[in-house]
């Protein structure tokens, strides 16, 4: 009876799993959906714990909620406390501690095993557990590099001699070793040191990608947890981990795909490119021309005045934590018979859909944020397009300049506007360390400032008029 009920909770789960993950497909659902899949593991944790058929003293009853109560707490109070700019800090360190769990069930499991001499293991079973071993520990190391350079603190990437030739060698070595033991059985020694062959893999792989490569990182770690959870649901014969785990790792997987197309870049390049990262634009890249100024009250007339505005967000607003105050100025033109609507570039950010859960957050109309291939046709009708802390995803050098590191990436075709408004603290490149074209544009006018304090100087100014 037990089990039967069991087998209901775990159906319960990955039925809410795979419903969740579609509302999550859609803007206006994806807060739903989210809910949907955690009372879905919600109900499979519980069932794991009370329908359990072994005897379970109370000490671990203890211990288990114990555990549960410190991690909600922690996870909860750091979700809450977070700003948007450390978001994919955020989603990194939790996606490597995915990994760590995946790795942590591999060990106690292969550890008990050695503690049962009696026991033979199949070799389905020793593949469950190394190769939860080795993706996990490689997701939870990599995602812990990706978590310091998106904060900061290895903020260029370190290229050693021949690393991609170095870092094959090492993969090669990693998996070699673990089929090894699978072959032989191993011993709890030769697992350890394949748990830190594995780290420092995971390491080498993560550090040479440059910083503007970062959310495709991101997306490709979080496959990994995924297929590391998958492994664990083989190990267990756990219905709900296998369709987790599956799920995670195949929307990880696709949308490091996409992120790639929307780059017009092979993984492989992404990986081994080192693209990004703070580092000096190549010699000949370098933009030369002359800039132009625009002051508020003049900015302020021409939105006033103009018929369709398109703003273009990106890191830079972010950073400003001027989401709320761009919600102010859109509703404002909005009422003056301005149409407004916002143009989302894939990579914007610093993670797939950074700029729509920012926007999210000022209840900004989930219709009026439009992807890039439905809004570049739209540019050519547009009055002003306002691109606020966007930088690389508006470069027309990736149409026009083959010597640009990102040469071929599509972008959103803001050059087509009838006037171009940037608003930048400086003239410093963006995230990938190049100049930007468009700066020099005779359309453009270069609207200086943090972009909170700019914009709200700018909702006052139209108000005004």
């Amino acid at each position: 009876m037990r089990h039967d009920l069991l087998e209901i909770c775990y159906l319960i789960g990955s039925v809410t799993f795979i419903v969740g993950l579609k509302m999550m497909g859609n803007a206006k659902t994806a807060r739903k959906g989210n809910l949907i899949g955690a009372v879905g593991m919600t109900i499979a944790i519980l069932g794991t714990i009370f329908l359990h058929s072994g005897p379970v003293s109370m000490t671990i009853f203890g211990l288990i909620f114990g555990a549960i109560a410190i991690g909600t707490i922690i996870g909860w109070l750091t979700a809450k406390k977070v700003q948007m700019t450390k978001m994919p800090e955020l989603v990194s360190m939790f996606n490597g501690m995915g990994g760590a769990c995946a790795a942590l069930i591999s060990l106690i499991e292969f550890n008990h095993l050695m503690q049962e001499p009696d026991v033979h293991a199949s070799y389905g079973t020793m593949v469950a557990i190394v190769a939860g071993l080795i993706i996990g520990t490689i997701s939870f190391s990599g995602s812990i590099i990706a978590y310091l350079k998106l904060n900061g603190t290895m903020n260029k990437p370190i290229r050693l001699p021949s690393y991609n030739v170095l870092n094959t060698i090492i993969m090669i070595g990693v998996f070699a070793f673990g089929a090894y033991i699978v072959a032989t059985g191993g011993s709890m020694m030769l697992v350890s040191l394949l748990f830190i062959a594995a780290i420092v893999y995971g390491v080498l792989f993560t550090v040479p990608i440059g910083g503007a490569d970062m959310p495709v990182v991101i997306s490709l770690l979080n496959s990994f947890t995924g297929l590391a959870a998958a492994f664990g649901g083989f190990l267990y014969d756990n219905k709900i981990m296998l369709t987790g785990g599956i799920l995670v790792g195949s929307a990880g997987t696709l949308l490091t795909l996409v992120m790639c197309k929307a780059m017009n870049r092979p993984l492989s390049n992404v990986i081994f490119g080192a693209f990004g990262g703070g580092a000096v634009a190549e010699e000949g890249n370098s933009t030369k021309g002359t800039i132009k100024d625009i002051t508020v009250s003049d900015l302020a007339i021409l939105m006033n005045y103009s018929k369709r505005v398109v703003i273009v967000p990106g890191y830079g607003l972010a950073v400003a934590q001027a989401q709320h105050v761009i919600h102010e100025l859109e509703m404002l033109l909005e009422e003056r018979g301005v149409e407004v609507k916002y143009a989302i570039h894939p990579v914007a950010g610093r993670m797939p859909g950074h700029m729509n859960v920012l926007l999210a957050e000022s209840n900004v109309d989930y219709g009026k944020l439009v992807e890039m291939e439905e809004i570049n046709p739209e540019f050519e009708n547009t009055d002003v397009v306002l691109i606020v802390g966007a930088n690389d995803v508006v470069n027309p050098a990736a149409l026009n300049n083959p010597s640009s590191p990102i040469y071929g990436m599509p972008i959103l075709e803001a050059y087509k506007a009838k006037n171009i408004i940037v608003n930048k603290r400086s003239m410093n490149a963006g995230y990938a360390g190049i100049e930007n074209d468009l700066f020099y544009d005779p359309k453009t006018s270069m609207f200086f400032g943090d972009a909170k304090k700019a914009l709200t100087e700018l909702v006052a100014e139209i108000k005004t008029l």
